[in-house]
């Protein structure tokens, strides 16, 4: 088990990955008119990609198309202060093939928002890292056992 320099778990690849595929919600980072934006999406995992479907000509497609982005999930538990975070960096792309668009479409991603959200944001996770959170107790706990 590696710790980083906060006494926090680091989290291989694979964790990553695998902690990715339990969510779907999570936070997309991008360049809008030169300045840093965040915004919250839903997200589906397919393989080692990062798919978002928004709407065609969103603010969200638009900053997106071509860019590197980073993107962040977690699931935190604020009660016993445990849980863990993930974030990645790659590129995103939009999706413009048809068969693409079709494969895509069937994924478990089911928009939040109305309206026709037809355009996918797909983005290829090149950096990954993580962090497993728990609080001193659960710590001095797994120590004694």
């Amino acid at each position: 088990m590696r710790l980083d320099s906060a006494g926090l778990r680091v989290l291989s690849r694979q964790e990553c990955l695998h902690l990715l595929s339990l969510t779907s919600l999570g936070r997309i980072v991008f360049t809008d008119h030169a300045l840093p934006a965040v915004q919250p999406v839903n997200f589906h995992l397919d393989g080692q990609n990062i798919v978002i479907r928004t709407a065609t000509g969103s603010k969200l497609a638009v900053a997106t198309r071509n860019a590197i982005v980073a993107f962040e999930a977690d699931d935190i538990d604020l009660r016993s202060r445990t849980g863990w975070s993930v974030t990645a960096v790659g590129s995103a792309r939009a999706v413009t093939d048809p068969a693409e668009a079709r494969r895509l479409a069937e994924l478990p991603l089911t928009p939040w928002t109305p309206g026709r959200l037809d355009h996918f944001i797909v983005i290829h996770t090149e950096q990954i890292s993580g962090r497993r959170l728990w609080s001193a107790t659960s710590q001095a706990t797994k120590v004694l056992h």
